[in-house]
């Protein structure tokens, strides 16, 4: 018997190893000729607001065999306990593999580190490594002392660890913040995948043609990793405008005139926002995308719908 039975036969035992990375999971679906969906969640305000994402939102999307969860880290680190905790969660009642977020904001290399053993101490596997966004009030991104500044650092020590699998953001329309141009920025994500990641998880967007030219300038030069877009289904106007121009994301003509015809019918906004989304993914299933990553805003219904009308639900 090898250590590993071993240990399995020991009550109370965290079985780090049946915690599968997400880069072998896409690996298999890819062999599989299967295209996976995963789906991200945001730690809840509220308990009321926990208890509903853990006990009925979450449950709901075990519908569409999703091939992981993902969890986010609030603005400046605000979320980081609870964002371990409802990994935690999700993995022991779920039993589907949970990515936490982290990012460099507000941390230094110490923080870090000891977020990543209590991470590792819970059987998480999968880390999103994110530079992130300033806090509240702060405009820019300000590097904490004894920190780090840029997302390549932080996947480089995360790979140093050794334990963990890695993703990383890429940005179809190019980052925010980075003035030199979309391709500029693209270049960056590749040296940052050369740091260690397994994955991208691109930001949200709306015209495919951005994700095709994205994905055909990395795969170009050599870039062989997966590339699971991010799709968010469109709920209200106030809000994905909000969005956008958080993120640089930018909206396409046909989403702007049907949102200034539907005004503040929020369900017919978000009756559109699932066609239009379920559109976006066929088209990029037909063009072999890795993989969708939806941003479901911690609710079920949207992504369950699109799933449903792209005739794939297992």
């Amino acid at each position: 018997m090898d250590d590993d039975s071993r240990l399995e036969q020991i009550p109370g035992i965290v079985h780090h190893h049946l915690v599968r990375l997400i880069r072998d999971i896409l690996e298999e679906k890819r062999s599989l000729g299967e295209t996976p969906f995963s789906c991200e969640f945001f730690p809840a305000k509220t308990p009321d607001g926990e208890k509903l994402l853990l006990q009925n939102v979450i449950p709901k999307l075990l519908a569409i065999n999703p091939a992981f969860f993902s969890v986010t880290y609030g603005a400046g680190g605000t979320t980081r306990d609870q964002t371990l905790e409802v990994v935690d969660l999700i993995q022991k009642e779920q039993e589907v593999p949970t990515m936490a977020h982290l990012t460099c904001v507000g941390s230094t290399r110490i923080d870090i580190g000891d977020f990543l053993k209590e991470a590792s101490g819970r059987g998480i596997s999968n880390i999103l490594a994110l530079r992130g966004d300033p806090p509240p009030g702060q405009d820019t991104f300000i590097k904490s002392e004894g920190g780090f500044e840029f997302s390549y650092e932080l996947v480089e020590y995360i790979h140093s660890e050794n334990r963990f699998g890695i993703g990383v953001a890429g940005f179809p329309e190019g980052h925010i913040a980075c003035t030199e141009g979309r391709e500029v920025d693209w270049d960056r994500l590749i040296n940052k995948v050369e740091c260690g990641a397994d994955f991208i998880v691109t930001q949200l967007f709306f015209d495919n043609a951005d994700f095709f030219a994205f994905r055909d300038y990395l795969r170009a030069r050599g870039m062989t990793k997966p590339i699971l877009a991010g799709v968010i289904p469109i709920l209200s106007s106030g809000q994905i405008k909000k969005f956008t121009q958080l993120c640089g994301a930018k909206l396409t003509k046909e989403i702007t005139t049907r949102l200034d015809e539907l005004g503040d019918d929020n369900n017919a906004v978000s009756e559109f926002g699932v066609e239009y989304a379920s559109r976006q993914c066929e088209e990029l299933i037909s063009n072999g995308v890795d993989g969708l990553h939806f941003y479901t805003l911690n609710k079920a219904k949207p992504t369950l719908e699109i799933v449903k009308n792209l005739g794939l639900q297992k």
